[in-house]
């Protein structure tokens, strides 16, 4: 289970009890999230993390029959299926961002991570700006969601973590997707979209557009959800991820 951007294991909190009696879960902070280090530039890009996720799996000597990933975490997943060390009969998004940022976006947002996560101050400035209980409730209704306020109490802990900030613009300035957009079309496993119909981030647009290109690519809809839909409806969520195991294989 690969979080998104920003976040941490803590995203999965509500979703994997309900899946932790089928399932065998590894739920890791991506590198330079949460509690994780932060490795150097290479490693936070995202063949870098694939390559860190990967030797995690072999350490446990771990073969994933799924990957379930939102937003950047289901691009990692993504970059994992494609390799050969990793072989999972299903991938999961939820919401996944597997596009690059489009027009002056996608060429000026990686060189502005770079310049604000070199800078301590900036970084310093921004974890305490999120002290604000205010500002990140802001920052998550404008991904399209509303999520309970336990679940706001733990993102602002997290961006009130320089370390954590830092790690967060380091990981946007080394991002690179254009390579992975172009290589789906070669995925060899089932993918399911699970798009929140309320997601400003990654628009539900996104997702069919992406199925029209991958053979194997199918459009889940959440109705009424948005970015942070596995937070906003565990249930719901855990039912359209059973649902899309099933159609892999039959489960006792």
């Amino acid at each position: 289970m690969l979080h998104g951007t920003g976040s941490s294991c803590h995203s999965w909190a509500d979703l994997a009890p309900l899946l932790a009696d089928r399932y065998c879960l590894i739920i890791p902070d991506l590198p330079g999230h949460g509690f994780s280090d932060t490795p150097k530039r290479e490693g936070l890009s995202l063949p870098g993390m694939a390559d860190m996720l990967q030797g995690l799996l072999a350490a446990f000597d771990y073969q994933p029959f799924g990957i379930l990933g939102h937003s950047a975490g289901a691009a990692i997943g993504a970059h994992m299926a494609l390799s050969d060390p990793i072989k999972p009969k299903i991938l999961i998004a939820i919401n996944g961002s597997f596009a690059p940022f489009e027009g002056l976006a996608g060429m000026v947002l990686p060189g502005a991570a770079q310049l604000l996560a070199l800078n301590g101050i900036i970084v310093h400035a921004i974890a305490s700006g999120a002290k604000d209980i205010g500002r990140v409730e802001r920052l998550i209704r404008s991904t399209g969601s509303q999520i309970p306020p336990q679940a706001l109490d733990r993102y602002r802990d997290l961006f009130a973590a320089p370390g954590h900030v830092a790690g967060v613009l380091r990981m946007m300035a080394a991002w690179d997707l254009r390579a992975l957009n172009q290589q789906l079309v070669n995925l060899q496993v089932p993918l399911f979209l699970l798009t929140g119909s309320r997601d400003t981030a990654v628009p539900p647009l996104f997702a069919h557009r992406l199925a029209r290109r991958v053979k194997q690519a199918h459009v889940v809809d959440l109705p009424g959800l948005g970015h942070l839909a596995h937070e906003e409806n565990p249930i719901a969520v855990a039912e359209a991820i059973e649902q899309a195991f099933l159609t892999i294989k039959p489960l006792a």
